[in-house]
């Protein structure tokens, strides 16, 4: 008997040593494949970075609505932590409440790439950069995620 567990539980600790498991269950997707389609489509100068940092990954894209359209870019970084790219014709207020919290506080303003963004916090561990240009507001939202690395993704829209 004691043979017997012994030859099961060696098994077990074989199998679980060199299982094949996917490194996350989140999938990648190829946003840049929909930035240009996306672009003739929006009703606003809609940005994306160009590549993202090493080790990050898009995880979800897209454009809904016409009128009114809205772009969506999530990623995750190296690290695991959630990016959000957030743009459309809503107000502020409007993104800040659905993207960061109701109850988030306005930081103040801070110079990104030359141009004036808004930071927002709130007690969940979100930091957003906001910036409002003519009718269109583009929001990047990062939950725990260092402020340098925000502000350098920020910084690679185009």
């Amino acid at each position: 008997m004691v043979v017997l567990v012994a030859v099961v539980l060696l098994y077990l600790g074989v199998e679980a040593l060199t299982a094949n498991r996917p490194s996350s269950t989140v999938p990648t997707v190829d946003y840049a494949a929909d930035v240009p389609a996306a672009r003739k489509a929006a009703g606003f100068d809609l940005v994306a970075p160009p590549r993202l940092p090493s080790g990050w990954r898009a995880t979800t894209v897209g454009l809904t609505g016409s009128p009114g359209s809205h772009w969506h870019l999530g990623v995750l970084t190296d690290k695991g932590r959630y990016v959000g790219l957030e743009q459309g014709e809503e107000s502020v207020r409007s993104m800040v409440t659905t993207y960061v919290d109701e109850a988030a506080t306005r930081a103040g303003p801070v110079d990104v790439a030359g141009r004036p963004w808004t930071t927002y916090t709130d007690a969940g561990g979100d930091l957003a950069l906001v910036r409002r240009a003519g009718r269109t507001t583009t929001l990047v939202v990062g939950h725990d995620v260092p402020r340098s690395d925000l502000m350098s993704y920020t910084a690679s829209l185009r």
